[in-house]
């Protein structure tokens, strides 16, 4: 099959906001214990953290990253995390029902975000919390000494403040699940006292405000718009939260779903508009998509209850080939929608709906892992508008979709190619076409590809789903043809002529 992939590099969205490519760390189940922190294993290091694990992470070059939940933020308390390890108190976590030894807090994941590259992004209760218990962790993280809760941090060791720029103002409190569950109104007026407090104290801080976590609510939208009114401008981003899956076991439906996730940031950054222009306000929220994945087999009973247990293992997802392309499907939307999604956190980094899985000391790479990884290191530059011109297929709940899935960034004279094969069975002959610059020769490219979607990785087989170099593109009069396999994730890097 034929199909072209029509560009024009005056043709532009926005600069693609390299926190975009944002990770997840939850105190749930076996993410942060066994997870990136385990002074047990073989692999630690002086700090207690996996080594394995870390050096894997590296190689996502995660960005922005959101701690410490979550459905566990509404109910924490970030006082238990700080100070001596033996002092601090451990607790019953009511969200995943587990127990929680707060012997990982926020200094030492502000640690492991400067030793990482991380932009750290936390999160603050408003469950259980409140404003003022909000900004007091921010003094405690961003003020110099000289006032009681810096002079606090100054006390557990770290004279100079942590700097924190990125702040949530709860979780998901849309959701009839989430401790502290309230009505828009009311979350709004606690999200609008908290920021104004959160910003007296440092000016220079952005704040994500909690938007519609599921198209399938009720209040999907209504609350969004409720919550901007009601913040009248204090919100510099709205968030927002995508899980998908394949229940049904129709994989082409299921490659399909990419269009219920470009709606939904269409419809979100649309309120965001329409809440700025009643305002009359000149600044724009921004989107911060800050939780997404696949996650639909460990979703409910032994998956979702730690039944009182420490690190118990839950939502630990064994994903395989056609969720890999899903994944791809997620980061392509982010890059077509560069002008509005400015953050996006996959959910989550080790063990929990992750990347990474880790048995004992030993760890798997799992396939979503890969195509992160080859769209992470070609970030930089702006996302074009594209234009897909080729056959089409009909999925039975998410309607019309082009076969191939595609996104691309110009960065000077450097030109990055997304491309997604969806069709089970047919090869793609995509022609890449600059209009008003032609391509000179491919720089590289790696793909991933299979003729099984539900192939897997496993402790036994960990390499049957992985990236491999690409180099069957031949480029003529300025035009790169790439051949793709069925079921394949294409990242490729061209020259543009002079």
């Amino acid at each position: 099959m034929e199909t072209t992939l029509h560009l024009h590099t005056a043709f532009t969205v926005a600069p693609v906001d390299p926190r975009v490519f944002g990770g997840f760390l939850e105190h749930l189940g076996r993410a942060v214990y066994e997870g990136v922190y385990d002074p047990k294993s073989a692999h630690a290091d002086e700090s207690g953290c996996r080594s394995d694990v870390l050096e894997a992470l590296r190689r996502l070059r995660f960005t922005a990253m959101r701690y410490p939940g979550g459905n566990f933020v509404s109910g924490y308390h970030w006082l238990d995390a700080v100070g001596p390890r033996e002092k601090r108190p451990t607790v019953r976590d009511l969200a995943w029902q587990s127990i929680e030894t707060n012997e990982f807090g926020p200094n030492e994941f502000l640690e492991l975000s400067r030793r990482m590259g991380w932009t750290p992004m936390l999160a603050v209760n408003l469950g259980t919390g409140t404003p003022e218990e909000a900004r007091n962790w921010l003094e405690y993280c961003n003020v110099r000494s000289g006032s009681r809760w810096a002079d606090l941090r100054v006390e557990h060791g770290y004279p100079n403040p942590h700097d924190v720029k990125l702040w949530c103002l709860g979780n998901e409190m849309d959701g009839e699940w989430q401790i502290g569950h309230v009505p828009a109104e009311n979350y709004a007026i606690q999200a609008q006292q908290t920021a104004r407090m959160m910003k007296m104290c440092d000016p220079s801080i952005e704040v994500v405000a909690c938007g519609s976590c599921s198209t399938s609510l009720p209040t999907y939208l209504h609350w969004d718009r409720t919550v901007l009114m009601h913040m009248n401008g204090q919100a510099d981003y709205l968030s927002l939260h995508s899980y998908v899956g394949n229940p049904n076991d129709d994989t082409e439906d299921y490659l399909a779903v990419m269009n219920t996730v470009d709606a939904q940031i269409e419809a979100t950054d649309a309120v965001c508009r329409a809440a700025q222009a009643t305002l009359r306000r000149k600044k724009r929220t921004f989107l911060s998509f800050d939780e997404w994945n696949v996650w639909y087999r460990a979703r409910d009973g032994e998956h979702v209850d730690g039944h009182g247990k420490f690190a118990p293992p839950l939502l630990e997802e064994q994903y395989n080939l056609e969720d890999a392309l899903v994944v791809a499907g997620y980061l392509n939307s982010f890059i077509r929608h560069a002008d509005s999604v400015k953050i996006a956190n996959i959910a989550q980094i080790v063990n929990v709906i992750a990347p990474i899985l880790t048995r004992g000391d030993e760890m798997v790479l799992q396939p979503i892992f890969y195509p992160f990884e080859m769209f992470s290191k070609r970030r930089t530059g702006t996302s074009l508008q594209v234009r897909v011109d080729g056959p089409s297929f009909v999925g039975k709940t998410h309607g019309t979709a082009t076969y191939l899935d595609a996104s691309a960034i110009l960065d000077g004279s450097t030109l990055h190619a997304f491309l997604v094969n969806r069709s089970l069975t047919e090869t793609l002959d995509v022609k890449v076409r600059l209009a008003d610059a032609p391509i000179a020769n491919l720089v590289g490219a790696e793909y991933v590809a299979g003729d099984d979607p539900k192939a897997t990785n496993t402790l036994d087989d960990r390499h049957r789903v992985r990236a491999c170099t690409h180099d069957d593109a031949r480029v003529r009069d300025g035009v790169a043809t790439v051949s793709l396999p069925p079921l394949c994730v294409y990242a490729g890097t061209f020259r543009l002529a002079s």
